[in-house]
């Protein structure tokens, strides 16, 4: 009988647990909005999800041989600790420890976006490669660095935080204490911030007939649908801007580790490749430092989609306990 293991992805508007066989195959799936108010209640959330997963596919909860989680943030893998989150309070937190008061497994923690790396090294977009870059794009910017089937960690445990590089210095104020992060300029609520300033200062744009002439209705893919619906100048304009901020960091990334694969993941990347994929394609070739066009990171969209994080995080849970 295949061995079952649980992924949770801990998202920064969502929770989301799922159950994985060994061949990283997503049997279930449940989810919850976050509604952060106790660290024990957060703990006890997680494991009320896990169970709901393990009854969705038909296993009991004995039958789960570990948990994983992606965190979005600094995390203790040894101590099974989440250190610090930017977008969600949760500081010093022992939840492994927590976790095991509800649903007495194995849990192993991880942040976010190496454990979407991890799952699209292994069975999505990277795999059969040796080296895979994954850039996901949504409440801020991740990345997931694999190496030669290892993830790169760092010394302290945090290596991969590329959505807090500056790439406008003295820029847009981050949540990480820095200013003009790439988080601010590449993620989904930056894309909604950089559409609500164009708005303000066009207001004859049909962005505001597609928002009903209310700023708070601008969602991540305001400016994407009406450029494509309404060829919408000022849209358009958004849409450049978004992807010119995107390469940048994208080519900082190829530039420094020259990786077999990067993908692009999460919710933006949902949009149209002739939108988004293929002019960051455009400005990646041009751009990227190198001159063999058959010796160059293959920069394409990850393959599992909103299930990446959850997978990963179970295949991390069973590659600990092999």
């Amino acid at each position: 009988m295949s061995k079952k293991y649980v992924g949770i992805d801990i998202g920064g508007t969502s929770l989301k647990a799922g159950v994985v066989d060994e061949t990283g195959t997503l049997l279930s799936a449940a989810k919850t909005p976050l509604q952060f108010t106790t660290p024990e209640a957060f703990v006890e959330t997680l494991a009320g999800l896990s169970r709901q997963a393990a009854e969705a596919a038909g296993i009991g909860a004995e039958e789960i041989c570990a948990v994983g989680m992606g965190v979005p943030g600094e995390v203790d893998t040894e101590h099974g600790t989440i250190l610090y989150t930017c977008n969600i309070p949760l500081a010093d937190l022992p939840v492994g420890a927590l976790f095991r008061r509800y649903l007495d497994v194995p849990v192993y923690l991880e942040n976010d976006a190496n454990c979407a790396a991890l799952a699209e090294y292994w069975a999505g977009a990277g795999k059969g490669c040796h080296s895979l870059i994954v850039v996901t794009l949504g409440t801020g910017v991740g990345a997931g660095i694999v190496l030669g089937g290892k993830l790169l960690r760092g010394i302290n445990g945090t290596a991969g935080e590329a959505g807090h590089m500056v790439v406008e210095p003295d820029g847009v104020p981050c949540t990480c204490g820095r200013r003009g992060c790439w988080e601010q300029y590449a993620s989904a609520n930056a894309l909604k911030r950089i559409t609500r300033e164009a708005m303000e200062r066009c207001p004859d744009s049909a962005l505001w007939v597609h928002c009903a002439g209310k700023l708070e209705q601008i969602s991540g893919r305001s400016a994407f649908q009406v450029a494509r619906e309404c060829g919408d100048e000022t849209a358009q304009a958004v849409c450049r801007s978004y992807v010119r901020y995107l390469a940048l960091g994208v080519v900082n990334l190829i530039n420094l580790f020259q990786p077999d694969v990067l993908c692009i993941g999460g919710g933006v990347s949902n949009e149209a490749d002739e939108a988004l994929l293929h002019p960051l394609q455009r400005i990646v070739q041009q751009e990227r430092f190198g001159h063999d066009p058959r010796r160059t990171a293959k920069v394409v969209k990850a393959e599992l989609g909103n299930d990446a994080g959850l997978i990963g995080a179970a295949l991390l849970g069973r590659m600990e306990t092999k």
